[in-house]
Parts: C-alpha cells; sequence; structure tokens
C-alpha cells in the first residue's frame, strides 16, 4: 500500500485529473481527490494525492513542495490520520429548547410566575 500526501494551498481552478497529471512524473499515482465545498461547489483549496510505494511518495514529496502548481506555491507534506470523530454537533440550544434536559417551554419571564389580569 503506498502513502497518503496532503496537498494544501492548491490554486482554486484545479481539479482531480490536473492534481493526478502533476504527480504522475513521481511514479504511479494511485488516486489523487481535489476536497470540494458542499455547498458551492468550490475547492477548498487542497487535497489528497496517493502514491504507490512509500519511495515515490517521499520523492514527490520533496520536490512538489514549495513548487508552483497554477500560480501559487503549493505545500506537501504526509497526511495524518484523521482519527476517530466524535459524535454530536449540530442542534441549537437556544432558551426554550435543547439542554440536558430536553426542550420545550420554559417560562416566558425566568422563575416569576404568570401575571393574571385582575390582579395587582
Amino acid at each position: 500500500m503506498g502513502k497518503k500526501l496532503y496537498v494544501g494551498n492548491l490554486p482554486f481552478s484545479i481539479d482531480d485529473q490536473q492534481l493526478h497529471q502533476a504527480f504522475s512524473s513521481y511514479g504511479q499515482v494511485m488516486s489523487a481527490k481535489v476536497i470540494m465545498d458542499r455547498d458551492s461547489g468550490r475547492s477548498k483549496g487542497f487535497g489528497f494525492v496517493e502514491m504507490a510505494t512509500d519511495e515515490e511518495a517521499q520523492n514527490a514529496m520533496g520536490s512538489m513542495n514549495g513548487t508552483q502548481l497554477g500560480g501559487r506555491d503549493v505545500s506537501v507534506s504526509e497526511a495524518r490520520d484523521p482519527g476517530p470523530r466524535t459524535g454530536g454537533g449540530g442542534g441549537f440550544r437556544g432558551r426554550n429548547g435543547g439542554g440536558p434536559r430536553g426542550g420545550g417551554g420554559g417560562r416566558p419571564h425566568g422563575n416569576r410566575p404568570p401575571r393574571r389580569f385582575g390582579d395587582e
């Protein structure tokens, strides 16, 4: 199995095929992927390249790091394992919902009992 490389500071115009082509002169490229923003469909400016062997990956990393690609100096390093993802996130924990005891209701005026008309 090869080594995965992180490629940062990519020009926003580059696509998977161009990234693959840029690294192919350093060995067999197993995969090349430019990471895209899911909302806008635009490149996030980084990607990953997997080379066939560790030797080819080291060669590509040493040769491509700091070089210009599409007018930008790219940074190439060994990709880190993303590690375990912690769940959760999302949801709104505003004044009257969410929280550790579930949502719903809440008193609109803090702890004060509601006013009744005619009571003074």
